[in-house]
């Protein structure tokens, strides 16, 4: 199979790069707990993430607790600024596959916010990423292509010499809707039947995959 050239490889951070669902449903229960709300079932919770800290705290808090929705949002910031990094980390791969595109431009386009990401990477390994995009940089939540334009722009890398990977249907769709190519992942929270649904380009199941596909 010949590999396809890539000068930009984008990608997404929760569920394509790191294993992060357990400290986000653990910081978005003690949160619950504190404001004295009915904690929620961790599998739950999982479904609740990949549009961002308010959308995941509203329906956390429940349709009848939305006042409660500015009080949640600092109680959460303060526990997972604290515990973010207790049990996320990178998805096994991930790091020799960053280390085999050392020679290419790589960076981040997340929902999450970028206080949370940078956080996390610092911790787990910030020199991969040139440049990194959060859900609250102004730029719109995927599947709004606005991340990845700008990341598009700041870089100066063709559309067709880009690739987005990414484990969910926001990330498809974003990575289309900017008009760029897109690689969807097998093994992160993303519904499969879904993401397929949407067509990537490509979709793998292990991240050692890419380095079969791009060059």
């Amino acid at each position: 199979m010949d590999k396809t050239p890539v000068d930009l490889l984008i990608f997404d951070l929760d569920g394509t790069l790191i294993e992060s669902k357990w400290d986000i449903a653990q910081s978005v229960n003690c949160t619950l707990a504190e404001l004295g709300l009915p904690e929620r079932p961790i599998e739950e919770i999982f479904g609740f993430v990949g549009d961002g800290v308010k959308r995941l705290l509203r329906l956390a808090v429940g349709e009848g607790n939305q006042a409660r929705f500015e009080e949640a949002l600092k109680v959460f910031r303060r526990h997972y600024l604290e515990h973010c990094l207790d049990r996320t980390s990178f998805y096994p791969g991930i790091e020799p596959m960053l280390q085999h595109f050392a020679h290419k431009d790589k960076t981040i386009a997340t929902n999450k916010s970028i206080e949370y990401t940078r956080v996390i990477l610092n911790g787990l390994g910030p020199q991969h990423f040139r440049y990194m995009v959060g859900g609250d940089n102004g730029f719109g939540l995927k599947p709004e292509p606005g991340m990845i334009l700008h990341i598009l722009e700041k870089i100066g890398a063709p559309k067709e010499r880009t690739v987005l990977v990414g484990d969910s249907t926001n990330d498809i769709n974003g990575g289309h809707n900017a008009g760029i190519r897109v690689c969807a992942v097998g093994y992160g929270m993303g519904n499969r039947a879904k993401m397929e649904a949407c067509q990537p380009d490509w979709f793998i199941e292990k991240p050692e995959q890419l380095m079969e596909i791009f060059v």
